[in-house]
């Protein structure tokens, strides 16, 4: 995840600005709590360990000081972050999408690549909810961006570093509604 505030101020990366920051139910309520836990938690206790050192005497030499003004810092850079991104989130519950034969934002989606017929299982999500390990790619990624809109059977040209590769939608499914 980004930290710093500046990036993505107008949109997901490589995309127009103005473009939302599509986000799953889960993916919000998971940066409104690591908003909470920094502001209720983790702030404090640095403040508290800063107010300490800075007691101390001189903070030239002081370790525990500058550590920890680091952390504050760093602390109150990804609070401004996650500020800016939750005001500009735009979140898509795909338990509620309505057409369920198609790619879209939120779809668990199966195809098989037509180069070794390997079959890849992925989740469409939001830029900041992304983790490729789990099977959770953003919805501005190129295999995404190839998959939406297909349904069951269709063939979509994938462009990769190597060069295009063929795949084709195995399965599309959606949380219950």
């Amino acid at each position: 995840m980004a930290e710093d505030d500046d990036e993505d101020e107008e949109g997901p990366p490589g995309l127009p600005p103005g473009t939302p920051f599509y986000m799953t139910p889960a993916g919000a309520a998971a940066l409104r709590e690591e908003l909470r836990k920094l502001l209720e938690e983790e702030r404090p206790k640095v403040v508290e360990v800063v107010s300490w050192a800075a007691g101390l005497g001189d903070r030239s030499e002081n370790a525990d000081y500058q550590y920890g003004k680091r952390r504050l810092r760093q602390i109150d850079s990804r609070v401004r972050f996650l500020r800016k991104r939750l005001e500009k989130v735009q979140v898509v519950d795909p338990a509620a999408q309505a057409r369920r034969d198609q790619v879209f934002f939120g779809a668990t989606v199966t195809y098989a690549r037509a180069s070794d017929d390997a079959e890849v299982t992925i989740t469409i999500v939001g830029v900041d909810e992304a983790e490729s390990s789990q099977g959770r790619i953003s919805w501005v990624a190129p295999v995404a961006r190839a998959l939406l809109g297909a349904k069951v059977g269709d063939t979509r040209k994938l462009r990769t570093p190597a060069g295009a590769e063929e795949i084709e939608v195995v399965d599309i499914a959606y949380p219950p509604a």
